[in-house]
């Protein structure tokens, strides 16, 4: 039952990775102007890190979904689901109005603190799947199945 659970947490985990890397890889001035409207990061890291996250979000997601490295994946999921999940609060808490950028986009949002509870919400589950594929130790359909095999208990 727990490999058909994960099964499902790894698939759904790596495609919301997928969906959120595709919708950024391909405007990178919009995901730097969304991660400098958090105000956390110096201004010599915005860019950077802005340029990174959506290639890491297509690594995780394509890792999570095909069972590669899945343990690993699923640990840089969960780090960066809280990330995401401090940078939202610390908005919300300093009175910062924007939209997160999650999936593309990102600055001022004037109705952003009606949505930050769902986005925590939400990436509180996304962190508890991600938990949940670090502790399962083998999840079906997963090409970890055919790179680790089991070993033999004899």
């Amino acid at each position: 039952m727990h490999e058909w659970a994960g099964l499902v947490a790894r698939l759904v985990t790596g495609a919301v990775w997928l969906v959120a890397g595709a919708l950024k890889v391909t405007s990178p001035d919009t995901s730097i102007a969304a991660v400098r409207a958090y105000e956390l990061l110096p201004g010599s890291l915005v860019e950077p890190v802005a340029l990174t996250l959506p290639a890491l979000e297509l690594v995780v997601g394509l890792a999570l979904i095909l069972g590669v490295l899945t343990r690993g994946a699923a640990v840089v999921s969960g780090l960066l689901f809280v990330a995401f999940i401090i940078g939202i609060v610390s908005v919300w808490s300093r009175g910062i109005e924007i939209d997160c950028g999650c999936f593309g986009g990102g600055g001022f949002d004037p109705d952003a603190s009606a949505k930050y509870p769902w986005e925590i919400a939400r990436d509180s589950g996304l962190l508890l799947l991600s938990a949940y594929v670090v502790l399962v130790p083998r999840t079906r359909v997963a090409v970890d199945r055919i790179l680790f095999p089991e070993r033999s208990h004899a």
